[in-house]
């Protein structure tokens, strides 16, 4: 492949990730505002904000269907951030 069909190639990629980027950013607001409105019901229960056996149960199931090349690892690390955001909004 020539430097001009490489250059080509990249661009294509570059663009496929910002159309993944901006579904990414679409989802993760929607996650957030469904997230605002549990935090509402569980105020109105009377509950705890954080239940960390809910994180566990959401981060197992997240693994079973990891499919990769994203690592457990990783993985867990992205939705312990997604989580704790959430929260954060919660409150």
């Amino acid at each position: 492949m020539g430097p001009k069909n490489l250059t080509q190639s990249l661009k294509r990629r570059r663009k496929e990730i910002d159309r993944i980027d901006q579904k990414l950013l679409t989802l993760l607001n929607r996650r957030l505002r469904t997230a605002l409105k549990i935090g509402k019901i569980k105020r109105k229960m009377g509950k705890k904000i954080y239940d960390p056996k809910r994180e566990k149960d959401v981060l197992k199931r997240l693994e079973q269907i990891n499919p990769g090349p994203l690592t457990q690892k990783d993985m867990k690390k992205i939705f312990r951030l997604i989580m704790k955001i959430s929260r954060g909004y919660q409150f």
